[in-house]
């Protein structure tokens, strides 16, 4: 036990030392702008997402006030524009990389995860400092005063998350991978770094930890559930995860927001609009490769494409089968834009038939798709948006578990089905 005890007071020395020597990289007073640093600022800000969680309800740049919702309440995205009262204006370098990194306000003030800080860890001294040159410079300055974050007890208590940091925010600065090519290194420091695609694609503790931040951890980036929506597997699973897609395809789909096989839609159609479309193909292609080199783990789903498994979906739609009963709401509702087949229409709606979606371990993101629609994000490339038409209103919550399971089990998709009272725990999540 005393033993024990040494080692973590030892390992917690070593991370205060590295966090102080981290704190030495930054200026304590404000430097002059730099056009070079402003322009790599911008990029960098885009490549992070920061619009997705900052900007405010009035569309208003890095404004702040909208919620994160956490199991836990909302949580209020800060307002991070250079106004000095309501926003960082009077932060130094020093100041801004503490709270971009290691989640500390000044004052002390304790960051909740939802920030991910603990991805941001990843990113070296300069590219903080182009971060902080674009927001004092480059950000038009917003007098938005964002509601204050209050979580009941004991949440509300944030002195506990700099314990939380010190067990469940070990992520620090990227290390390239010599045994790896520059493409992949670039990929893996902007999926697991910049991108912070772990925050939402990998699962959480009960402490609201991410349940690893690389690929050296065996839940990195298999799915998780953020705010009602499930974000899906990103390894190599052939079923519910990109084992099917290639590396153009990969790209292709962060860049246009769809690609031949899916669309983005609910939590991460804000993210291609604002953030990925604007990447360059280098780096798109670099995630690519990373995530394409991702084993497959947590498998879930499978799909077997004979021809068997189609006929017998094409008879259950034509005789409407007492066994399959959402196939008659699929025919009805669905087959005009997704096919009987289930191959989707192209440039129209995604197919069905192998979808990912629809063979994940957790049906959230289908069923709330069921409920409320979506629409694809604008981009450059990605032509009109599409919308899927809400059926929360129509159904009935039996009837979207029926139409939910006969899409995971038709045309060789093989995934269990859906109950009635998962609809129904959805149904009322999302009106709370």
């Amino acid at each position: 036990m005393k033993r024990r005890a040494l080692s973590v007071l030892y390992a917690a020395t070593l991370t205060l030392l590295a966090a102080c020597q981290h704190h030495d990289d930054f200026a304590q007073t404000k430097p002059p702008p730099d056009a070079a640093q402003i322009a790599l600022g911008e990029k960098l800000a885009k490549a992070g997402d920061c619009a997705s969680c900052h900007d405010s309800a009035q569309h208003e740049p890095f404004a702040g006030g909208v919620a994160v919702n956490s199991p836990f309440g909302p949580i209020y995205a800060s307002n991070i524009t250079p106004d000095p009262q309501h926003g960082i204006g009077r932060y130094t370098p020093a100041q801004f990389a503490a709270a971009v990194q290691r989640g500390v306000a000044p004052g002390d003030k304790r960051l909740y995860p939802a920030m991910p800080y603990p991805s941001f860890a990843a990113l070296d001294g300069s590219e903080v400092n182009a971060l902080y040159q674009y927001f004092m410079y480059g950000v038009q300055p917003v007098p938005n005063a964002a509601p204050a974050t209050r979580l009941p007890f004991p949440f509300n208590q944030r002195w506990a998350l700099s314990i939380w940091r010190f067990f469940f925010a070990r992520h620090g600065r990227y290390e390239a991978d010599p045994a790896r090519s520059a493409q992949w290194n670039r990929g893996a420091w902007l999926v697991q770094g910049l991108g912070h695609c772990g925050a939402c694609h990998t699962p959480r503790g009960p402490a609201y930890d991410e349940m690893g931040y690389t690929e050296r951890s065996p839940l990195y980036l298999t799915g998780g559930v953020v705010d009602h929506w499930y974000a899906p597997n990103l390894t190599g699973d052939p079923g519910s995860g990109l084992g099917r897609w290639s590396e153009d395809e990969i790209a292709t789909f962060l860049r246009d927001g769809h690609n031949d096989r899916a669309y983005a839609f609910g939590a991460m159609a804000p993210v291609v609009s604002a953030s990925t479309q604007f990447m360059s193909d280098d780096d798109l292609h670099a995630v690519a490769v990373y995530l394409k080199s991702l084993p497959a783990r947590e498998p879930y789903g499978d799909y077997a494409d004979t021809p068997a498994a189609r006929n017998a979906t094409m008879a259950s739609l034509r005789r409407g089968m007492p066994s399959r009963p959402g196939a008659g709401l699929y025919l009805q509702f669905c087959s005009k834009c997704h096919g009987a087949d289930g191959y989707g229409t192209q440039s129209k709606a995604p197919p069905l038939a192998g979808s990912s979606l629809a063979l994940s371990r957790d049906a959230t993101s289908l069923l709330r798709l069921i409920l409320e629609g979506s629409a694809s994000p604008a981009t450059a490339g990605g032509g009109e948006p599409r919308k899927m038409p809400a059926f929360g209103a129509s159904f009935t919550d039996g009837e979207v578990a029926q139409l939910a399971s006969f899409v995971r089990g038709a045309w060789g998709n093989h995934a269990p089905p859906v109950a009635a009272a998962d609809v129904t725990r959805l149904r009322a999540a999302l009106r709370r």
